[in-house]
């Protein structure tokens, strides 16, 4: 174990990675690493974490400079810990949310390794486990816990072509408006982070156009609770499965400013200038779908629907809620959503910069196991891949909707952990000739009967 606190923590973490076994090898240290090894250490399995850079990396390199997290303090953090100084109320900027991280490893004092980088994993031959190659060596582990995220690629569409005079970035690049050139900039993809990205540039005194394809538009807050506890007693954070069609669709939420519903109509009003979905780019034009004001409506209706569940709850359960009827009066159209723009002319329109943001996909190359498909996700149940002593988590519906969300990612890995155990204590199995032929143990604390059980 190593404490974060003690000045030897960076040595430690910039050791040589001797050949060595280890029981269960935890590879990726953000909230998913973290979450693994606390129910791992919890379970006392013996385990190593190892992160390519620091813990929570991504939260302080990978993301714009304002951003904050989409969920309140209350909701959004592991049940052992609260964010220090911050109202439970409030949304975590992403510093907080590094250290949050950072801290919560140095509560149960985490053995995790920073700046090695898993370079590949095999399974062994003819014998258990798997061999791991790092950049820092070779470790031999029983298990292997795929925690690295699912935000490890960012990926921009085939229809984007180089368009001389334009700066293309990802919003995985995208920092603050400063960064960009002078001129108009087009955010294709309105997702939380297009809708939070492109709202800043305008506000900035940016002219923005936002392609606006198919979301959810949860409101913020209804009748005095945020729509993470209206998704919570509703049970939404628990289904399991993704609703037929809703695959592909993106949520609009915000935490900026203190955290607001997000309203498209109110953006174009704001002079913000809405698209439909991005179809082609030719000779500098880009074309757009003509489906805007399809896409707006049915986030009007997923937004409506939510309105709809929270009043019958309240109803049901003689909830002391104050009423909100002004949450269902929307503004009205803005020009841009009754004549939608469906070709522009990205030179005539003075557009400098296009800001795709549209997601990310996972990368396994080093992953070297049958545990993958045939376009490289991973084949799992509730984490459980299908090759015996592989695991995912922090990946998205991995058992529930509520597995992209921090606390989710915890409850996922202590599932994770459990099943880990299980399949230990199954592995640990001595017939009677061989209990009879081993000593019996001097103790009976849960690492060192792992260890007398054979497990190293």
């Amino acid at each position: 174990m190593v404490d974060l606190n003690q000045p030897n923590f960076q040595k430690y973490t910039a050791m040589t990675v001797e050949k060595r076994h280890i029981d269960t090898l935890v590879v990726g240290a953000g909230q998913a690493g973290v979450a693994m090894s606390e129910h791992l250490s919890r379970l006392g399995v013996p385990h190593l974490v190892l992160e390519r850079n620091r813990i929570a990396e991504a939260w302080r390199t990978a993301r714009w400079d304002s951003l904050v997290a989409n969920g309140p303090a209350w909701h959004d953090r592991f049940p052992g810990l609260e964010f220090q100084g911050l109202d439970p109320d409030a949304f975590a900027g992403k510093e907080q949310v590094a250290d949050y991280f950072e801290a919560y490893a140095r509560k149960f004092n985490a053995p995790v390794r920073t700046g090695v980088d898993v370079l590949k994993v095999e399974r062994n031959s003819g014998r258990p486990g798997f061999t791991v190659e790092t950049s820092e060596g070779v470790i031999e582990a029983n298990q292997v816990v795929v925690a690295t995220g699912p935000f490890q690629r960012p990926v921009i569409p085939p229809i984007a072509t180089e368009v001389p005079g334009i700066t293309q970035i990802h919003s995985a690049q995208y920092r603050n408006p400063q960064q960009l050139p002078e001129g108009a900039v087009l955010v294709v993809g309105a997702g939380s982070s297009g809708v939070q990205i492109a709202d800043e540039l305008q506000r900035a005194g940016k002219q923005v156009y936002l392609s606006v394809g198919a979301h959810d538009r949860p409101p913020r807050a209804y009748r005095n609770r945020d729509f993470c506890w209206w998704l919570g007693v509703l049970g939404e954070w628990d289904a399991e499965v993704v609703q037929a069609g809703k695959e592909h669709v993106t949520i609009a939420v915000s935490g900026a400013r203190g955290g607001h519903t997000v309203d498209f109509r109110r953006l174009a009003h704001q002079g913000l200038t809405l698209v439909g979905l991005t179809k082609a780019f030719a000779d500098g034009v880009v074309t757009f779908k003509s489906n805007l004001a399809d896409n707006i409506a049915r986030g009007d209706e997923n937004y409506l629907a939510l309105l709809d569940a929270a009043d019958a709850y309240i109803a049901r359960n003689g909830l002391d809620l104050p009423e909100e009827p002004q949450a269902r009066a929307l503004l009205a159209d803005p020009p841009c959503l009754i004549q939608p723009i469906l070709q522009l002319d990205l030179a005539e329109a003075g557009v400098t910069s296009i800001i795709w943001a549209t997601g990310y996909s996972v990368d396994y190359s080093w992953l070297k196991v049958n545990a993958l498909d045939a376009n490289g996700k991973p084949r799992h149940q509730r984490g459980v891949s299908s090759e015996p002593g592989v695991y995912f988590v922090g990946l998205p519906w991995l058992t529930r909707r509520g597995s992209a969300f921090i606390w989710g990612v915890w409850h996922d890995a202590k599932h994770i952990g459990d099943h880990i155990v299980k399949q230990r204590t199954y592995l640990a199995y001595r017939d009677a000739s061989q209990r009879q032929a081993e000593p019996e143990p001097t103790s009976v604390s849960p690492v060192h009967t792992a260890s007398l059980m054979g497990v190293r």
